[in-house]
């Protein structure tokens, strides 16, 4: 059975959690050492992480866990078209506008006017489409991608791909998938051989929130979701140089709006709420992300208790079986526990090749409600899982 298409996984007028996997080109470390030109590319995976964190501030879209590697990139992100649909035009229209400016007479300036965003606002075939857009999950890693490659190339002086193609998408059928798929991304780093430790690599959504707990604050990414007015927009072009106005253009992009968060700040809360089930999306008010609505029906501290266990079990000889007070979670999800260290340490053998991960039961009816008889996987990680 072939690879799912897109309109099978995911529908940006319906909400969805997907594990979304790009790739460089030629699989080459693009982002990190590159052994054949012995060049230090690690740098770059800051930019991603920033561009996330960008666009997090703008789309109707969750980043729930991420891990930027060498030459790949992990994201798991919920898109929120309850979230957008809450967002006024003026709101649409701006933070369109802030990822995709269009060609403006004076470049230089590259703010949204207060008359752009109304220019767009009376523009409603187009802004329709655009509110899908912006809880689509493939314009999410378009707008991700497209920067990330022209940068590199620029930096490279070269022409060409960066990275190899479309992105692979895989759909999180419910919370055991998501709970394995979660741990899966943030354990990556280890995976690889890269680090020994959770705590000693930088880019995974496990790192940002252990420091987050501990106070540890970044400079935002976020854009400013404020149009710059007519008047000063005005005076700006008319006193200010523009190679001045491209010096604070450029000066800008790294700290938008001047503000120190949290460095999870921009990330989904973990935890769901105990209104979870209402149809409240919980918007996000601080300009940091789509909303504040969590994904995991278990606190912080046990996650990050499950995923010290479960990183263990590949550093060190494996342990019998998983201490009492995680027991019960992994129980409650029908997940069988001996095998939970074989889900995760396996995932990519048990969901690798599929367009779906979940318990076999969620599986199914996916699959089912996609027209399709079963999902690559299905059959095999029945043996993860109690009857």
């Amino acid at each position: 059975m072939g690879r799912s298409n897109r309109s099978e996984q995911f529908d940006p007028l319906e909400v969805c959690i997907v594990h979304a996997v790009q790739r460089c080109v030629r699989r080459a470390f693009l982002a990190g050492k590159d052994a054949q030109s012995k060049k230090d590319y690690s740098f770059r995976r800051e930019w991603i992480r920033r561009r996330m964190e960008a666009l997090a501030s703008v789309f109707a879209m969750d980043v729930l866990t991420y891990a930027i590697m060498s030459n790949h990139l992990h994201v798991v992100i919920r898109n929120r078209p309850d979230a957008v649909a809450k967002w006024s035009d003026r709101e649409v229209a701006l933070r369109w506008l802030r990822v995709y400016p269009g060609r403006r007479l004076e470049e230089h300036l590259a703010e949204p006017t207060e008359s752009d965003v109304e220019m767009l606002v009376k523009q409603t075939e187009k802004l329709a489409k655009i509110r899908i857009r912006l809880s689509d999950i493939s314009w999410f890693m378009k707008a991700l991608a497209e920067p990330i490659a022209r940068m590199a190339n620029q930096q490279d002086e070269v022409t060409g791909r960066f990275w190899e193609g479309r992105f692979k998408a895989q759909r999180i059928a419910d919370e055991a998938g998501l709970l394995a798929c979660a741990m899966y991304v943030d354990l990556n780093p280890i995976r690889a051989a890269m680090t020994e430790t959770i705590e000693a690599y930088l880019h995974t959504s496990a790192y940002d929130r252990i420091a987050g707990a501990k106070g540890d604050t970044i400079p935002s990414a976020a854009f400013d979701l404020k149009p710059v007015s007519n008047e000063e927009a005005g005076k700006a072009i008319r006193e200010t140089p523009v190679a001045k106005l491209r010096a604070q253009k450029k000066s800008k992009r790294s700290n938008p709006t001047g503000r120190q968060i949290k460095r999870d700040g921009w990330l989904a809360p973990l935890t769901l709420s105990n209104d979870s089930l209402s149809s409240d999306p919980q918007l996000h008010s601080e300009g940091l992300r789509a909303s504040d609505k969590g994904f995991l029906n278990l606190a912080w501290s046990d996650y990050l208790a499950l995923l010290r266990w479960t990183a263990k079990q590949k550093t060190q000889e494996a342990t019998a079986k998983v201490p009492a007070q995680l027991q019960k979670l992994l129980a409650h999800l029908g997940i069988d526990v001996g095998m939970w260290s074989d889900l995760v340490w396996n995932y990519k053998k048990y969901f690798g090749k599929g367009g779906c991960a979940g318990s076999p039961r969620a599986m199914a009816a996916n699959a089912e409600r996609a027209g399709r008889q079963w999902h690559r996987g299905q059959q095999r990680v029945r043996q993860c899982f109690v009857s």
